[in-house]
């Protein structure tokens, strides 16, 4: 019996709505001040048909100096409560506004900042476009939800639940029979709305995430896709996505279509059954010509009503729709978090080891590491090589933490990483990747990024040491020159360059490189490598290569294979080894440029 609860609890509309009342209860004052306003207001809108029967009265009284006083009584009622009812409308409006930009600004920030922090896995499986989609198709369906619930919906209940009281203290027939139509109404649209219409709506709302992955994917390689004069295969791409969105979303408008056709036949049997009651009440001499124009005012506001909750409950769907893959983003694991107990990590030597160490990627058969056990000493430079998937790069992102051991420990000066934060780990391991990244902001911001708090002199030395101060001079801005979208308005060498300024700066105790000076011009590569060697000065230096001439004057070298390191030693002693991995790759790498000079 408990599963259903539980499914029923972990819906996606029950989710959503967790989720904001949450955040309504962040600001309980706004939220009772809009309700009690709108509330209010709607009370003094069911009030005005009584006085409007009144008024109807009087007009027909055959004495009317004894009626005007009711007249005039009538007449101040209603202009009396039609001012407030815009007085407590104003309000609730001016006090919605503040509330929902608020609740805007909070789920776009704590959605950002749990996608930060989101593992690594995530974020190389996921589309950039379809993130930032979710996060603002969600944060502007806040802002229909809250006008929905508080400004209309619920007044909108409160409308039939009044009129129908009072229809049914007048003449319970008449109660009778507004309610069976106002509740029948309600649940056939919301049965409806959520049972039928929702689920094509979420289909559709994950084609149009996609969509905005696809469109985001091919304009950020719009490089790549020129070189290879691939722009017709990308707008086809696009069309086949667009194809089953525009199905997937033509499904939704029809079915919300057909609802509506559905809640105004409701409505239309309603209106019928009403005024043949009020005619029946007429002619029994029940009723007056009074309250014949009391009922018939009263009918007028609630079908107004009625006709607002059929809209109101399918933008209610909506809404949720909008929300609910932001929502569901607070539910993906974070894969790698702060433990309760944990500290700022303090480097001083640098000294790393792997003790023990067992690792198993998620989905993977078989663990990499089993057992992995190696120490690198303070300010000691090694070199880690070996094929595609042996186990270097998992290596240096243990060190860093983007993923935690399955068994055994990683340490940094006998701390174990996963007590220590992750934001002192990190900011004390300086890496140099293969293929930098920049932000599309200004070089300045770039090299600082490292340390925001640096002044231009110190940011203009970390340049100058990385040998990117030449060509940063000959720009028209200099250090105010924009990048482009991940730094595509420089060179390949220029990017490099400008990262190992921003390692410069960082001043860390621990260095990684990642190739560095893979793929670049010679000119380029020699005056990286210049930097690179002021750069391990006096650090604890991981250089991860696929070229072995980037290790040989590397203190010590490891050789993985299929997870274990399978030799070490420097370059010598290792290209001495007769039958060795080192010096098989070595001889291979050797030949393969020999043969390209020749050719």
């Amino acid at each position: 019996m408990s599963h259903p609860r539980t499914s029923l609890r972990d819906a996606p509309f029950a989710k959503v709505v967790r989720f904001v009342f949450s955040h309504w209860a962040r600001q309980p004052a706004r939220v009772a001040l809009v309700a009690g306003a709108m509330a209010a207001a709607t009370l003094a809108d069911v009030a005005i048909p009584l006085f409007a029967g009144q008024l109807v009265d009087a007009f027909a009284a055959a004495d009317r100096d004894a009626a005007l006083p009711g007249a005039l009584w009538a007449f101040a009622a209603i202009v009396g409560l039609s001012g407030a009812i815009a007085l407590a409308r104003c309000v609730a409006f001016m006090t919605v506004i503040p509330m929902t930009q608020a609740i805007m600004k909070d789920a776009a920030a704590e959605a950002f900042a749990r996608v930060q922090r989101l593992s690594t896995d995530w974020h190389a499986n996921s589309f950039a476009g379809s993130t930032v989609r979710k996060i603002t198709r969600g944060i502007w369906a806040v802002d229909q939800f809250d006008d929905l619930v508080l400004i209309a919906l619920t007044p909108s209940l409160l409308v039939l639940v009044g009129a129908t009281a009072i229809l049914a203290a007048h003449w319970p027939l008449m109660g009778l029979v507004t309610f069976i139509g106002a509740v029948a109404y309600v649940a056939t649209t919301v049965a409806i709305s959520l049972l039928w219409v929702a689920p094509a709506a979420r289909l559709s709302n994950a084609w149009d995430t996609r969509l905005g992955g696809v469109l985001a994917d091919a304009v950020t390689c719009n490089g790549v896709v020129k070189a290879f004069g691939a722009e017709a295969r990308e707008e086809g791409r696009l069309a086949k996505v667009m194809e089953k969105w525009s199905r997937r979303t033509t499904r939704t408008w029809r079915r919300g279509t057909w609802n509506g056709v559905v809640q105004n036949l409701i409505l239309m049997a309603l209106r019928a059954a009403t005024l043949g009651v009020a005619l029946w009440l007429w002619w029994s001499g029940q009723a007056s010509a009074g309250d014949a124009a009391f009922v018939l005012t009263m009918f007028a506001v609630i079908h107004g009503y009625l006709r607002d909750v059929g809209m109101h409950v399918a933008d209610l769907q909506r809404s949720v729709n909008d929300l609910q893959e932001l929502v569901e983003l607070h539910d993906v694991p974070i894969g790698v978090e702060d433990l309760p107990d944990a500290r700022p990590i303090v480097i001083g030597e640098g000294r790393i080891a792997f003790e023990s160490v067992a690792f198993h990627y998620a989905g993977h058969d078989t663990p990499l590491y089993r057992d992995f056990s190696v120490v690198i000493r303070g300010g000691e430079r090694v070199g880690l090589v070996g094929r595609s998937g042996s186990g270097k790069t998992t290596f240096v992102k243990l060190v860093q933490r983007l993923y935690d051991a399955t068994g055994g420990r990683v340490t940094i000066d006998g701390q174990d990483v996963t007590h220590a934060t992750q934001t002192s780990l990190r900011a004390q391991i300086a890496i140099v990747p293969q293929e930098p990244v920049l932000f599309h902001r200004s070089l300045s911001e770039n090299i600082a990024y490292a340390r925001p708090s640096a002044s231009l002199a110190e940011i203009e030395r970390a340049a100058a040491l990385a040998n990117a101060d030449g060509f940063i001079a000959r720009l028209p801005k200099g250090y105010a020159t924009l990048v482009g979208e991940r730094g595509v308005k420089l060179s390949g060498g220029e990017r490099q360059r400008i990262a190992l300024a921003r390692a410069f700066l960082a001043d860390a105790p621990v260095l990684i490189l990642d190739e560095a000076t893979s793929s670049l011009d010679s000119e380029s590569e020699a005056a990286i490598q210049e930097a690179i060697e002021r750069l391990m000065v006096g650090r604890t230096t991981i250089v991860v290569a696929h070229r072995l001439s980037t290790v040989r004057a590397m203190d010590r070298i490891l050789v993985f294979e299929r997870g274990r390191v399978v030799e070490q030693g420097d370059h010598a002693a290792l290209v001495a080894r007769p039958e060795g991995v080192y010096r098989r790759l070595f001889e291979r790498q050797s030949s393969d440029l020999v043969e390209g000079a020749v050719t």
